[in-house]
């Protein structure tokens, strides 16, 4: 499976801060629950990369 290959899954995901000073991104499907935990700077550099695809995104939404 690759970014490019769609699946028919639901699935939530919640974003926030834990007690630990981390930021944690939460993904549950199909009662799997997968807790990823990143610091602060980890968690600045994933947004950075989600909002590079997002504009990427939009440029190919475009042609």
């Amino acid at each position: 499976m690759g970014i490019n290959t769609e699946r028919d899954i639901e699935a939530n995901l919640q974003i926030g801060p834990t007690d630990a000073g981390m930021v944690r991104l939460f993904v549950e499907a199909h009662g799997v629950e997968v807790p990823m935990d990143f610091d602060p700077e980890e968690a600045e550099e994933i947004a950075e990369e989600i909002r590079a695809a997002a504009q990427a995104a939009r440029l190919m939404s475009k042609r």
